[in-house]
Order: structure tokens, then sequence, then C-alpha cells
């Protein structure tokens, strides 16, 4: 009877043993996610630039546009890789306000766009007291639809709340991608310089 017991405890623990040495792999659809940040990023940053008269910034598809066969019709791809829902449609167009509001504030370089899909404020010299209250306001909300943004891109894409970083990195790609020349941006390394 012991030797039964000794014997199933062995097999158990080194059962155990085995299951904790999985590794889980999460998925990410890395190229979804490209081409959602792309198409999401180029749509506000289309509505800010109408909003304040400005030409919008032309950008080329980071998405190689390959030519192939597909049994599978063209509306039909697009319609699975468009990532919208309510909330999504509500943040682009705030978020296309806040950059409308801001793009004086990039061309001043008073803001510049950080490496994690946000806007940070560089330099307050020359703007007054309330100018300086209404500009931290401004991207403190603007930062805060770009959260919910990267939240809801995830949700909807079903990827893991932890996941939500590298979905910030890709979208910053975009967004720095698409900052007009003399803006400032930062590097993967942190360094700041402007965009040429």
């Amino acid at each position: 009877m012991r030797k039964r017991y000794a014997l199933g405890m062995t097999a158990a623990v080194g059962m155990a043993f085995v299951l904790a040495c999985i590794t889980v792999n999460i998925y990410f659809p890395e190229a979804t996610v490209k081409q959602a940040a792309e198409e999401i990023v180029n749509e506000i940053q289309k509505k800010a630039a109408e909003k304040t008269g400005e030409e919008p910034i032309k950008q080329l598809s980071v998405l190689p546009q390959a030519v192939s066969f597909s049994l599978v019709p063209a509306a039909y791809a697009q319609e699975e890789t468009t990532v919208s829902n309510p909330a999504i449609r509500a943040l682009k167009e705030s978020i296309a306000d806040h950059l409308a509001a801001m793009m004086p504030s990039f061309a001043a370089g008073n803001i510049g766009l950080t490496n994690k899909g946000l806007v940070e404020i560089r330099d307050e010299a020359g703007l007054n007291l309330q100018a300086k209250a209404a500009l931290r306001k401004l991207v403190k909300e603007d930062n805060g639809d770009r959260m919910k943004l990267y939240a809801e891109v995830a949700k909807v894409l079903n990827i893991e709340a932890s996941q939500i970083e590298r979905i910030q990195e890709i979208f910053a790609e975009n967004w720095i991608k698409g900052a007009a020349a003399s803006w400032w941006v930062q590097q993967e390394d942190g360094a700041w310089v402007r965009k040429r």
C-alpha cells in the first residue's frame, strides 16, 4: 500500500514539475495591430488637419502592398481588419479635436510625441500661466483618450491588457511617422529629436 502511495506521489510531483516548466506563449496579432494603428492614426491626422485648415500629411503605408491571389473577397478582408466600435469612433473624434488644438504647440516645440504613443510637454518657456494650465489640461485629456484608445483596440482584438504597451509602441511609430517636420519626437532610446 505504501509503495503504491509513494509511486503515486512521485508521479504526481513529476507531472506537476513538467507542467510547471511549460511556457505559455501569448499570441499577439502584430500585423493586425499595425494595420489598425495606421488606419486610425491616418484618420485622426486627416480630421485634425481638416479642422485646422492645413493639408494632411501624406503617409506611406508601413504594410507591404503585395499583389496576391485570394479566394476571399477584398471587401470581406477589409471588414475583418477594420478595428472599430462606438468607443473607438468617439475617441478618434476627441483625439482629432485635441490634435487640432495642439498643432500650434507642436510647431512651437512646446510638446512632442513620445515613443509610447503619448504627448509630452517639453518646454513651457514663453507661455503665460493661463496658457501653461490650458496646455497641461489639453495634454492630460489627450493622453487619457489615447490610453483609452489603446485599451479599446486591445479589447476589440481580444489582446490581453498586459500587451497594451506593445500596442502603444506600434501606434507611436505611426504617430511619429505622421508628425510634421520640426515636431519633437522621442526615439526608441528616449532621446528627443526634431523630425526632419
